[in-house]
């Protein structure tokens, strides 16, 4: 909630908001005060008292230098005279926040808590909406809205939904400390076992991995010596005189007949081999032929000069997953004759196992099932070789781990317990309706999965390239206020706006929104240049769930309502940025061979 959505429905009667805040906060930009009502400066050592029609603004939280101290407040409560109103700014999150600590004094001065709600700002995390009364004053529903009540009943209410509230209060406080408590343990033990086990595996693991390639390295140095002894004994003439006179005497008749000529010509080809002539004179030597290289030579995308901006996949997955996840980040599947080359050739980021992969049909079938020791123990090396690359291990258990229980016996760095996500292109947008494309969008598509993968693996965050840049040019304070509230009120925020002046948008920077001049940095530009335009809180989420669904190039509206369709022209919406930066015309960009969706301007009624 904005700052403003928790003061408005409160300033009926009041006609000056008194500021009280000291130390680093400045709320002037988050307030948007309508026409009649003025902010006065009431900071300071004057101790002026605040009574009917006007406002204070309080703040309290950890860092004093910013949000100001806890004896500061109180002595802002003690000036509070009847028919005076509040709102206090905490700097502390909703679940931490130490509301006991003024609870006496907000009792003491008579001060009842009208409205309590989060606050979605970087360095404010609560508001809360006071009155000095000396009668019971009703309270507000949900949406602020008064509800009407006699002082006996008001009183009622609020003593009973007390006692519910501290009763869901106290269970989810004693769950939220068993899972505390559960955690530590876990870590704990992991740590105890890590210390233990892991090095002792792990010691066991490179003693046999030593033991295997230097059985390896011996067996080929005998089999190199054997073909050379081999191919001696074929080539000596020892040998081609013995075969020839063996064949002259099992046929004696044709063989006798022949033996004399193929002396002379092994007499002659030795005397090739040494270089000689039949004469004597020295032959020239013929340049050895290039022995064949009949290894396997593999061509990766992930080879490439340039910095990284995706995160690098080497996993065993299944043939839709592979496909899936290649539409946003470099996939690069391992088989079980090449993985370890191939995990050493590409260094990806991080290492992913899927265990849909290792139970359903491909290369990597029956693998951690106990029914393919030569799987189990390929896998084993590409784990190990991973932790030599120092990249994560991952286990995406997308299915039940009975499936592959021998998995669960290798050293992974995390373990991933969920599906692996729904790619927006694979949908039908008539059959799933709107609704709920925005929910997969958000919560369950391929994209949203592999970020939390990229987080753990410290790459690149795919959900990067959803950013869009607004451009605005506000001109006056009503502009601002409604560029303001139309950024922070997109349920797909912006990542930045871009305007010829930053001056009076302190708001969307507190709210973790980028504002500055110059040209826009995200992936994608929204042009909102025309503030008088409506527009809803769906807009950019919808527009970028057609983008991600169709892969175009421009998002717009039509004047015949299409909806997501491929069309030749529209009024663009959400532009890539490249194709903003090239300052072409629309009207020439289905010519040029960029891609243009169109998606409903509004909800059928």
């Amino acid at each position: 909630m904005r700052l403003t959505d928790l003061l408005h429905p409160h300033l009926d009667g009041v006609t000056t908001v008194v500021d009280t805040t000291r130390g680093g906060l400045r709320l002037e930009p988050y307030l948007h005060l309508p026409p009649g009502v003025a902010l006065r400066d009431g900071g300071g050592g004057g101790e002026q008292p605040v009574g009917e029609g006007e406002l204070i603004l309080l703040s309290y939280g950890p860092d004093t230098e910013l949000h100001g101290s806890e004896d500061a407040c109180r002595a802002v409560l003690a000036r509070m005279r009847p028919g005076a109103r509040g709102l206090i700014v905490f700097g502390h999150r909703g679940c931490e926040l130490p509301y006991h600590r003024l609870l006496d004094d907000l009792v003491a001065h008579r001060c009842q808590v009208l409205r309590a709600a989060p606050l979605d700002y970087v360095q404010l995390h609560a508001g809360a909406v006071i009155a000095r009364t000396d009668e019971l004053l009703p309270p507000h529903d949900f949406f602020g809205r008064t509800v009407p009540s006699d002082g006996y009943a008001t009183a009622l209410r609020i003593a009973d939904e007390y006692v519910f509230a501290d009763l869901a209060s106290r269970s989810l406080r004693a769950r939220a400390l068993d899972l505390e408590r559960t955690v530590e343990e876990a870590e704990r033990l992991r740590g105890a076992s890590g210390q233990d086990g892991l090095a002792e595996r792990l010691a066991a693991a490179v003693r046999e991995k030593e033991q295997l390639a230097g059985a390896l390295r011996a067996a080929r140095d005998r089999v190199e010596v054997l073909q050379a002894r081999v191919a001696m004994l074929e080539g000596s003439t020892s040998l081609r005189v013995g075969k020839a006179l063996v064949s002259a005497a099992r046929s004696p008749k044709r063989g006798a007949a022949r033996l004399p000529g193929e002396l002379y010509g092994l007499w002659r080809g030795r005397r090739r081999s040494t270089g000689r002539a039949p004469d004597g004179a020295p032959r020239p030597q013929a340049e050895p032929e290039a022995p064949v290289d009949e290894r396997f030579h593999l061509a990766h995308r992930a080879l490439t000069a340039a910095p990284r901006d995706r995160l690098v996949m080497a996993g065993v997955l299944t043939a839709a997953t592979a496909e899936d996840f290649a539409a946003d980040v470099v996939v690069n599947r391992l088989l079980p004759h090449d993985g370890r080359l191939l995990l050493r050739r590409t260094d990806p980021d991080v290492l992913v196992v899927q265990l849909s992969a290792c139970t359903g049909d491909g290369p990597w079938w029956q693998t951690g099932t106990g029914l393919a020791p030569d799987l189990d123990r390929t896998l084993a090396e590409l784990l190990a070789e991973a932790r030599v690359l120092e990249r994560p291990a991952v286990l995406w258990r997308d299915g039940p781990a009975s499936g592959a229980p021998g998995l669960a016996r290798l050293a992974w760095d995390a373990v991933v317990d969920a599906d692996t996500g729904v790619r927006l292109a694979r949908l039908d947008p008539a059959a799933e309706g709107r609704e709920r494309l925005r929910e997969l969008f958000r919560e369950d598509s391929t994209r949203v999965r592999l970020s939390r993968l990229a987080r753990l693996a410290g790459a690149p965050d795919p959900l990067d390239e959803r950013r869009v840049a607004v451009l605005a040019a506000p001109r006056d304070r009503t502009d601002v206020a409604r560029l303001v509230g139309q950024v922070l009120g997109q349920l797909h925020r912006p990542a930045e706006v871009v305007v010829p002046e930053p001056a009076g948008l302190d708001e969307l920077t507190a709210a973790g929104v980028t504002v500055r001049r110059g040209q826009p940095l995200a992936p994608w530009v929204a042009d909102w240049t025309d503030l008088t335009e409506d527009r809803p809180d769906t807009l950019l989420l919808d527009l970028m769930c057609a983008q991600e669904h169709s892969g175009a190039d421009a998002v717009g509206h039509t004047p015949a309502a299409d909806d997501y369709v491929f069309v030749p022209s529209l009024r663009p919406l959400l532009v890539r940025r490249s194709l903003h930066m090239s300052g072409t015309d629309p009207g020439s960009w289905s010519g040029r061979g960029h891609r243009l969706f169109a998606v409903r301007g509004k909800e059928p009624s």
